[in-house]
């Protein structure tokens, strides 16, 4: 397939002839989705949380190393079934009621690259700003074309396209940006960071689950999307392996060297907090600012790109009756229509939309982890007929799969704090039991924990049966 021709796949398996490749080349679209320089400020993030540098490490990489596991074990159902994601969910949801997780996640994309998206342009705009010579509505246009431009031509062209511009994405931006660390590595004050006193036990907690669900749980419903072209025969433990390294390394240590600045400084840490990606520029001298926003613009839509895709995916696989290219051509003007929106017309948008995000995300917690016991238990490939038939072995709804999220999302709200806007106070209504809203475990957000061991035990236990009778019938 030439790199640059449309893809016409959508959500079918993948035709037999045209699975090919290695595991290796999942490297290359996970180390570009992860690639970011907002890793960078998420190092201030972690210490947000009251936790010394050194837990703040811990954290950083235990978190991100668990969360890509997971992804990396859902990457077995494409390379098993050669079907993305939202269909093989079908499998655990059934093929009508994976509505309601495919919604969800559909939710979870859009709101993504528009996030992404929409932080490169305001990066570019904040830097233009300290260069000082051009406007600073034509500095957001120019970061909002470039953003919008790479973003649409990866996401709706499709796999081989973005294979192989992820590759250079990420090879770009991982030379800037070690580029960016030589200049900036004499703001560290090691003293000061080392002098931190470690936090308590449940800030930790609340610093490792920010790792696990700001960093990779995000990522478990695109995992097959680039896992069905391989090959059957590719080893399982090296889909896995590739993809948590490819997804892992880069954020674990610009998180790590982000909390080293942020740690350096509590000006630059309360800039980060108002401004993740521009307040990084105040480390720089004059000549670096236009690569730093080439660099910013790149690493973000590394994620964009994929985002995109996996919603056009989704939309489709949902019931949209039309080709993939045309979904993520419609998921396109609505990232347009949200970015055009939070960099010129909103005011305080992103925190109450951050706030929705992780309203969204205890849900789709659950079906990460429903969806990850579900690969586990199948020794045998997913039907590929019956995951399109809904009077097949999987049925039209699995009502027990259904119920699962709708418990694990009651638990799962009920112990997590959500300040990010008033009509998100709701949340947090179990928290009584462990000291309220205002105690030791309010800002742990141990909810997404319960919502991942209610989802993965739930289904195991539920389905595990029901799983052995389907895979008789092979």
């Amino acid at each position: 397939m030439p790199i640059f021709d449309l893809e016409l796949n959508g959500p079918n398996v993948i035709a037999e002839a045209e699975r090919r490749g290695k595991a290796r080349t999942l490297f290359w679209p996970w180390a570009g989705a992860n690639v970011s320089l907002l890793a960078l400020s998420y190092g201030a993030f972690f210490l947000g949380f009251g936790v010394s540098f050194r837990q703040a490490t811990y954290a950083a990489i235990i978190g991100t190393v668990l969360s890509f596991l997971v992804v990396g074990i859902s990457s077995l159902a494409g390379k098993k079934s050669n079907a993305p994601t939202m269909i093989l969910s079908r499998a655990a949801f059934g093929v009508k009621g994976n509505i309601v997780p495919g919604a969800l996640s559909y939710l979870i994309f859009v709101g993504w690259e528009t996030v992404l998206v929409s932080l490169a342009t305001l990066a570019t705009g904040t830097v233009f700003m300290r260069v000082g010579n051009i406007d600073h509505n034509l500095a957001l246009i120019i970061g909002f074309v470039v953003a919008v431009s790479l973003t649409v031509f990866g996401g709706v062209l499709g796999f081989s396209t973005i294979m192989r511009l992820q590759k250079w994405l990420t090879l770009i931006t991982i030379f800037m940006t070690v580029f960016y660390i030589a200049l900036t590595v004499d703001s560290v004050n090691w003293s000061a960071v080392m002098a931190i006193d470690d936090g308590s036990t449940q800030a930790f907690i609340g610093a490792l689950i920010f790792g696990i669900t700001g960093i990779g749980l995000g990522w478990v419903n695109a995992a097959a999307d680039y896992s069905r072209y391989l090959p059957r025969t590719v080893s399982s433990k090296a889909v896995v392996g590739w993809t948590v390294l490819g997804a892992s390394i880069v954020p674990i240590i610009l998180v790590i060297y982000g909390s080293a600045l942020a740690g350096s400084s509590k000006d630059l840490s309360d800039a980060i907090a108002m401004d993740p990606i521009g307040a990084l520029t105040t480390l720089l001298p004059t000549w670096f600012l236009i690569p730093f926003a080439l660099v910013a613009i790149l690493g973000l839509v590394g994620g964009a790109i994929l985002d995109l895709y996996s919603s056009g995916l989704t939309l489709v696989s949902i019931g949209l009756p039309v080709k993939r290219h045309i979904a993520a051509s419609i998921d396109a003007v609505i990232m347009l229509a949200g970015t055009i929106y939070i960099v010129w017309f909103a005011e305080n948008f992103f925190f109450p939309f951050q706030g929705f995000l992780i309203t969204l995300g205890v849900p789709v917690a659950t079906w990460s982890a429903i969806f990850v016991a579900d690969v586990l238990l199948r020794k045998n490939p997913y039907s590929e007929i019956d995951l399109f038939d809904p009077r097949g072995r999987y049925g039209a709804w699995n009502r027990n799969s259904l119920a699962l999220i709708a418990f694990g999302s009651i638990v799962g709200w009920g112990f997590v704090t959500n300040t990010f806007a008033p009509w998100l106070a709701w949340q947090g209504y179990f928290l009584g039991v462990i000291g309220g809203k205002d105690g030791s475990w309010a800002y742990a957000n141990v909810g997404v924990i319960f919502a991942l061991f209610i989802g993965f035990v739930g289904h195991a236990l539920i389905s595990r049966k029901t799983i052995a009778q389907q895979e008789l019938l092979n």
